[in-house]
C-alpha cells in the first residue's frame, strides 16, 4: 500500500511538532512544506526564515514559499504534486477555494483552542488574558472562512494557575501533533463524521498588538498578573518608571498577587530584596523579575542595586 501523499502548510513554531511527527510515520509521505516567505526582522532587518522552514530544512524536505496562497503559479505547483491530503498548522494566510479543492481529502487544520471559541490569530494569549480554566486543540476541516470549518476532533487541557504563554504554547503544540496523528486514519477511513461548529460560544482572538502590553495599574492585580503571563515573550507587559531626563520603560516578567497597601494605583509601596510591591485597582503585585529597555532580565534586587527608587514613586497610569 502506498503511503498517503501530503503537503504541510505552516509557519510559526506551533507547527513544528506536527511536522516532525508526520515525518516519523511510514504511512505518510510529506511531499513538500509550504511556509511564508522569509521576512526582515531585528534591528538590521535581515531576512529571517520561519521556524517551519528551518525545521523542514533539518528534515531534508522541499520548501515552497509562495508570496500568496492564491497565486496561479502556486496553485499549479500544488496540483502537479497531486497530494491526497493537505495539513495546516499556524500557516498565517486564508486559503482560497481553488486551493482547497485540489487534494481529494481536503485540508485539515490544527487550531490551538476549543472551537468555536477563539477563532483567529492569538487563541493562546486570549485564553490566558481572560483567565480561562481550560483550553485545548481542535482538528477541523478547512473551509473558506476564518477557522469556521467542521470539527473532527477536540482535546481539552487545564490551564495552570501560573502558566505562561510560552509554556501553554509548547503543551498545545505537542497535544495538537498527537491529536492530528490520531485523527488522520479514522478520517480517511470515513469513521469520523465532521460536526459543524455551533454558533453559540463563537469568539474571535484578534492579533496581539504592542500596545496591549501596557499595564494599567488601575485594573485589578489578578488581571495584570494574567497580562504578564499572557504577553510573554512579545510584546511583554510593560510600564514606565519616572526618571530624568525621560521615563524608563520597564518590562515586567514575573509578579505575584499580594494584599494591597491602600495606596494609589501604580504607587510603589515597597522596594527591596523581596521585590517591588505596586498598588493596583484591587490588591497589589509584587514584581520579582523585570527588564529595563535595552537591558537584560534581572531580579528586582539586582535592578535596585543600580537604580534608586524613592518611596512613593509611582509607575505610569495610562491617560484616559
Amino acid at each position: 500500500m502506498h503511503p498517503l501523499r501530503t503537503v504541510f502548510f505552516g509557519t510559526a513554531e506551533l507547527a513544528c511538532p506536527s511536522l516532525r511527527a508526520l515525518t516519523d510515520r511510514a504511512d505518510l509521505q510529506v511531499l513538500a512544506v509550504v511556509t511564508q516567505p522569509d521576512r526582515p526582522q531585528g534591528r538590521h532587518l535581515r531576512l529571517q526564515a520561519s521556524p517551519v522552514k528551518t525545521a523542514a530544512a533539518a528534515l531534508n524536505l522541499p520548501v515552497w514559499q509562495p508570496p500568496r496562497a492564491k497565486d496561479p503559479a502556486f496553485l499549479e505547483q500544488l496540483a502537479t504534486a497531486r497530494p491526497d491530503l493537505a495539513l495546516v498548522v499556524a500557516y498565517g494566510q486564508l486559503l482560497p477555494p481553488d486551493l482547497l479543492r485540489i487534494p481529494p481529502h481536503g485540508f485539515l487544520n490544527v487550531h490551538a483552542s476549543l472551537l468555536p471559541k477563539y477563532r483567529g490569530a492569538a487563541p493562546i494569549q486570549w485564553a490566558l488574558l481572560n483567565g480561562d480554566a481550560e483550553t485545548g486543540v481542535t482538528i477541523m476541516k478547512i473551509d473558506e472562512g476564518l477557522d469556521t470549518g467542521d470539527i473532527l476532533a477536540l482535546r481539552r487541557t487545564p490551564i495552570g494557575p501560573r502558566e505562561t504563554a510560552p509554556e501553554l504554547h509548547d503543551r498545545l503544540a505537542a497535544l495538537g501533533a498527537a491529536l492530528l496523528l490520531e485523527t488522520i486514519p479514522p478520517y480517511l477511513a470515513g469513521r469520523l463524521q465532521p460536526q459543524p461548529q455551533p454558533a453559540q460560544g463563537a469568539s474571535y482572538a484578534r492579533k496581539i498588538r504592542k500596545e496591549d502590553g501596557l499595564l494599567d495599574w488601575r485594573r485589578p492585580a489578578e488581571e495584570l498578573e494574567r497580562q504578564i503571563r499572557a504577553l510573554s515573550p512579545w510584546p511583554g507587559a510593560f510600564t514606565f518608571l519616572p526618571a530624568v531626563p525621560s521615563p524608563i520603560l520597564l518590562k515586567i516578567w514575573e509578579a505575584e498577587i499580594v494584599d494591597g497597601q491602600g495606596t494609589a494605583p501604580g504607587e510603589i509601596a515597597e522596594a527591596g530584596p523581596d521585590g517591588m510591591v505596586v498598588a493596583c485597582g484591587q490588591r497589589a503585585l509584587r514584581v520579582r523579575v523585570l527588564q529595563r529597555e535595552g537591558g537584560r532580565r534581572v531580579t528586582v534586587q539586582a535592578f535596585l542595586a543600580g537604580h534608586r527608587v524613592p518611596a512613593g514613586s509611582r509607575l505610569s497610569v495610562p491617560a484616559t
